[in-house]
């Protein structure tokens, strides 16, 4: 099973991606999918989490109030909608998961699967 990240780009300041990630050969049922990204000499950083068996969400707070992390019905996609980006939120995005849930959902380490990652480029 390997995760694909798609939908980033280059976009202008205040403007909005949507990221998508998917799983090849099974759903998302009963997984928890997380985001993260990484900017060069930095370490990775989360930016949300959506808890499969209860839909709950979880942001960074610097992703509060603009990000929006969902899946759809068909548990085969979960998307990343990103709204008044920033130049600071220039990074390359990676999608990951784990089988059911765990209170550390902002340790990447507590997830076993990452996609190849999608780059975002914010101009200011």
């Amino acid at each position: 099973v390997q995760l694909q990240a798609f939908g980033g780009g280059l976009v202008q300041a205040w403007g909005s991606l949507r990221l998508s990630c998917a799983a090849s050969g099974r759903t998302f049922s009963g997984y928890t999918v997380g985001w993260f990204r990484q900017t060069p000499g930095k370490e990775r950083e989360f930016v949300a989490a959506f808890r499969g068996d209860t839909r709950a969400t979880y942001y960074a707070d610097s992703a509060k109030g603009r990000f929006t992390i969902s899946r759809d019905n068909a548990r085969t996609t979960v998307y990343l909608q990103m709204n008044s980006l920033k130049a600071e939120d220039t990074a390359v995005y990676y999608c990951t998961n784990r089988p059911g849930f765990s209170v550390d959902y902002g340790d990447g380490k507590k997830y076993d699967q990452w996609g190849q990652g999608t780059q975002v480029t914010v101009s200011s």
